[in-house]
């Protein structure tokens, strides 16, 4: 393009005035970009989550959980003050130069994939307050240079895989108040160094290897309020009597630790609300003096005691938990401990099952909050009239989930009702107590609503429980509903963006005080509905005021209107000569663009089929541009795929479509008509499918649910089609873009394969007779369905397409996307099954099915799913497992598989076996397939 020497300097002024407009409001130090951008290349960010740090400035450009100061400091630059990228599917390591954000004050990778080990570089940065690593796959050592941090207030580093001994350099740590190092693999003495950490309130280390003695020292820590040392082993050393001095604990819990000799006198310490010391080998009697007032839970359960049971017992006003089971105590049971329990809501578990107890001195009369539980004692041995004491014990059933009565017109989706049945949208909190001072939340549910609408701010109306469950720990783990204030029925339906952002860093910031009662917490994730996907978290504005950069603007743009103006004009001119020149090589190209079995259409027939593509005729919408619903000349039904100018469909991916639609043909496969390539559109031609997309069919919007077998049925036609493509075609041909919304339902909902667009040739043999594994290429795809590995080595394969339908598969059985609140499938539907939950993630509209084929075909679909494409099966195998399993369908009946509606929330089975999917998903003896073994795959979390 030319441009004469005036038009170049307005164009060099103009550029000049936009630089100037960008350096007013600031910018990040360049060692702190490079940084930035060394950190990115080494994580693997598989869903795109970081594509915005490819441009422009981290600071004013808004950088994915980028958050940066909102002044310049002396140096001039703005720096980052926070990385916060919970929750994003990363993968892959932390770079070394993370230690060159010199600034940082939160870092936050919380629940990703990373693995690797911890940068000692990080102890470089000395304004490290927030230190955040908990829920990834790091490993190694603890680097002693952590200990050199002197405002780290908190080191969240649990369930990873940490090795190697606690350095003693932690010692050094005067300002930190929470070591949370649970479920890791750390070893060695605990240092008695740590005694000196004067702020320290809550050292957690459960879940390791630690050895060694209980160091003494501990009681020495002025502040320390949780001490939660459980499963370690301590070799049979002694609980220090020195521990009688901790003033401030509140919870001691060393259950499963090995330890033995007495227990000391706890009564000493003033506030001990909870006591775990079960598991262990403690012998002689329960302690004599009576415990805090304070007391919830006391665990002694599964040790060596003996003697008798104190009356004291019954001077406990909160305890909620009282566990002497497996001990070898004696004597009679006083029955005052449960007699004075009569407020209904405030629940009480005896467990003194597997002791020599021989009586019950007083009433026997048991009121309905109160659980005793005494089997395997002598005192129940043909005694009739005890069956209340002496039955089975339970769990005390303190799990819950809570809804809203509100009117039976439901709310539009992802609306809800409020505790006032307004409609709004909430905030979802994914929330957890890590140590809680409780053994039953329903008697301080009102006391938690009240402390958490205290520390947020908020109505204690626009709180919601929406369920909560104990996981092992124990910790709690509760799912949270904030809503809009409501005033009248002209109140807001949703947050406003500066109260979504106050909130969520109340929570991201650890802002919220840690209460006594309810224990440290954790966000595990922050979830935004629809209305407020738009909410970006941003940095605070630079050190300018609103009322400088409005001037800085008007001004600019006041001094560019004349001069844009004239650049738009001879761009104009430019792009019309252009225009004119790329239509006369178009239409040439369309003329010589024939293929065999496909019609050329002119644009008049495109428009006459659509009403001259009418609003009314659209049937759909992508990056690509529109699909309308059109009838051609000779009556034929046709969906018209329209490239918008500027859209994602290139020439390239044009071209590829028609010349690989026209060579293949198969009923899965969308058949292509024709196309139409003149006066500067693109369209394509296809055969009409009534039903539209698989994705419409799982939405939540869809009016007729899927049921079971025809979900497997629509599985069965995709990876045929697929498999015709990778077997059949000549030559073989890698989809590289499967996904829900490419897989169309014909009139009897027939699954078909469409969208060829990024489509490529497999490799076919060299000279000398080799065939390539694999083809080299850009890496093309939708995030969420693509191919870890194709995503790192550029590497693409069949097992690419494999893995691409192993997301559909768990698509077709969740009902949810790929991406579901900001989490990977994959990582929801492996999460399940570790936990044992599966059947919490499966589609509640999909209503009865057969248990044995539901767990086969899961197991099926995260097969697909592997990482490494060698542990996937092939197009064939999986063709071949999806067939047999479509032959159990009928057969399960003749078997008598009892069929649970999904919605029923009871556990389904079938009469070969009463566990769940966790324990026996499918047998070993699969005919005709070598794919499942009858293990559960061992998918690792992405």
């Amino acid at each position: 393009m030319y441009l004469s020497k005036g038009c170049r300097c307005e164009v060099v002024l103009c550029l000049w005035f936009c630089c100037y407009l960008l350096l007013a409001v600031g910018q990040t130090d360049p060692t702190e970009v490079d940084a930035l951008r060394t950190i990115k290349e080494s994580l693997i960010d598989v869903n795109g989550n970081l594509s915005s740090w490819s441009n422009g400035d981290p600071c004013t450009s808004n950088w994915t959980g980028v958050l940066c100061s909102s002044t310049t400091l002396v140096d001039g630059y703005l720096h980052v003050q926070q990385l916060q990228l919970p929750n994003l599917n990363l993968s892959g390591t932390l770079a070394p130069e993370i230690g060159r954000l010199s600034y940082l004050e939160i870092m936050d990778f919380m629940w990703n994939n990373i693995s690797g080990s911890i940068p000692k570089e990080i102890g470089n940065i000395k304004t490290l307050k927030l230190l955040l690593l908990s829920g990834n796959h790091l490993r190694g050592l603890l680097p002693e240079e952590l200990g050199y941090l002197p405002v780290l207030d908190r080191m969240q580093i649990d369930q990873n895989n940490i090795t190697g001994s606690i350095p003693s350099s932690f010692a050094n740590l005067n300002s930190t108040q929470h070591f949370h190092m649970n479920n890791n693999s750390l070893s060695g003495q605990i240092p008695p160094k740590l005694s000196r950490l004067g702020s320290l309130l809550h050292l957690l280390l459960d879940n390791n290897k630690l050895s060694g003695y209980l160091p003494s020292e501990l009681s020495e820590m002025p502040s320390l309020k949780i001490l939660q040392l459980d499963n370690n082993n301590f070799g049979g050393n002694s609980i220090p009597d020195s521990y009688v001095n901790m003033s401030k604990l509140l919870k001691l819990s060393l259950r499963n630790c090995n330890l033995q000799g007495p227990i000391p006198d706890l009564s000493r310490i003033p506030d001990l609300g909870y006591l775990d010391l079960s598991f262990n080998q403690l012998n002689e009697s329960i302690l004599s003096k009576k415990l805090s007032e304070n007391i919830t839970t006391i665990d002694l359960s599964n040790n060596k005691l003996t003697g008798t049971i104190p009356s004291y017992f019954s001077g406990l006003p909160h305890l909620q938990k009282l566990s002497l089971a497996n001990n070898s105590l004696s004597g009679n049971i006083p029955s005052n401990i449960w007699q004075n329990k009569t407020n209904a809501t405030e629940m009480l578990l005896l467990d003194m099952q597997n002791n020599q107890l021989t009586s019950i001195s007083g009433s026997t009369n048991l009121p309905p909050n109160v659980t005793v539980l005494l089997e395997g004692n002598p005192l129940c041995s043909n005694n009739n009239t005890l069956v209340q004491f002496c039955g089975a014990g339970s769990d005390n059933g303190v799990n819950s989930s809570s809804s809203v009565s509100c009117p039976s017109q439901a709310c539009p989706p992802p609306y809800e009702y409020n505790v006032e049945c307004f409609c709004a949208a909430p905030l979802i909190i994914d929330y957890r107590l890590k140590s809680p001072g409780f053994s039953d939340f329903r008697t301080y549910v009102d006391a938690f609503e009240s402390f958490l609408t205290d520390s947020l701010n908020i109505h204690i109306n626009q709180l919601f429980i929406n369920s909560f469950a104990w996981e092992e720990g124990p910790r709690l783990r509760m799912y949270l509903k904030l809503f809009p204030i409501y005033v009248d029925n002209r109140s807001s339906h949703i947050f406003n963006t500066s109260e979504v952002f106050r909130i969520r860093n109340l929570f991201r910031e650890w802002t919220i005080q840690d209460s006594d009662l309810f224990g440290p917490y954790e966000l595990i994730d922050f979830i935004l509905l629809d209305p407020y996907r738009d909410v970006i978290i941003t940095s605070p504005s630079s050190g300018i005021s609103k009322g400088a950069l409005a001037g800085i603007v008007l001004g600019a743009i006041a001094g560019a209107v004349t001069l844009s103006a004239i650049v738009s004009i001879l761009i104009l001119r430019i792009r019309l000569r252009d225009y004119r020149v790329l239509s006369r090589r178009r239409n040439a190209s369309r003329i010589s663009m024939k293929f065999d079995g496909v019609r050329s259409f002119d644009y008049e027939e495109m428009a006459l089929a659509t009403n001259n593509f009418s609003d009314s005729a659209e049937v759909g919408q992508g990056g690509y541009g529109k699909v309308y619903k059109g009838i051609l000349s000779d009556g034929t039904l046709v969906a018209i795929k329209r490239a918008q100018e500027g859209s994602l469909q290139g020439e390239m991916e044009f071209r590829t479509e028609i010349h690989l639609l026209s060579r293949v043909h198969h009923r899965n496969l969308v058949s292509l008509i024709g196309y139409c390539d003149e006066k500067g559109e693109q369209m394509l031609v296809y055969e009409y499918m009534p039903n539209g997309t698989l994705r419409d069919h799982l939405s939540v919007h869809s009016k007729e649910p899927l049921s079971f077998p025809m979900r497997l049925k629509m599985a069965i036609g995709s990876a045929k089609g697929l498999l015709y493509l990778h077997t059949e075609a000549d030559p073989p041909i890698f989809h590289r873009d499967v996904k829900a919304s490419n897989i169309l339902l014909d009139s009897k909902f027939t699954a078909k394969v469409a969208d060829f667009g990024l489509s490529r040739l497999a490799p076919v043999p060299d000279i000398e007779g080799n065939l390539p594994g694999h083809v080299s290429t850009v890496v093309k795809g939708t995030p969420g369905y693509l191919d870890p590995e194709y995503f790192l080595t550029h590497k693409l394969t069949d097992k690419s397409d494999v893995y691409s339908l192993g997301v559909v598969f768990l698509e077709l059985v969740t009902g949810r996307p790929p991406i579901f609140h900001g989490e990977n499938i994959i990582r929801q539907v492996t999460v399940a099954f570790q936990s044992g939950g599966i059947f919490s993630v499966v589609d509640k509209r999909m209503g009865s099915y057969p248990s044995e084929c539901l767990g086969k075909f899961l197991t099926l679909a995260l097969k697909c799913c592997e990482n490494a494409p060698d542990e996937r099966p092939k197009m064939a195998e999986v063709v071949r497992e999806l067939e047999n399993i479509w032959s159990m369908i009928s057969e399960s009946d003749a078997k008598g598989v009892e069929y649970v509606a999904s919605d029923s929330g009871t556990i389904f089975s079938s009469p070969h076996s009463s566990s769940t999917l966790k324990t026996h998903l499918i047998s070993g003896d699969v005919s005709g397939s070598d794919l499942v073994s009858g293990d559960i795959p061992s998918i690792k979390p992405r």
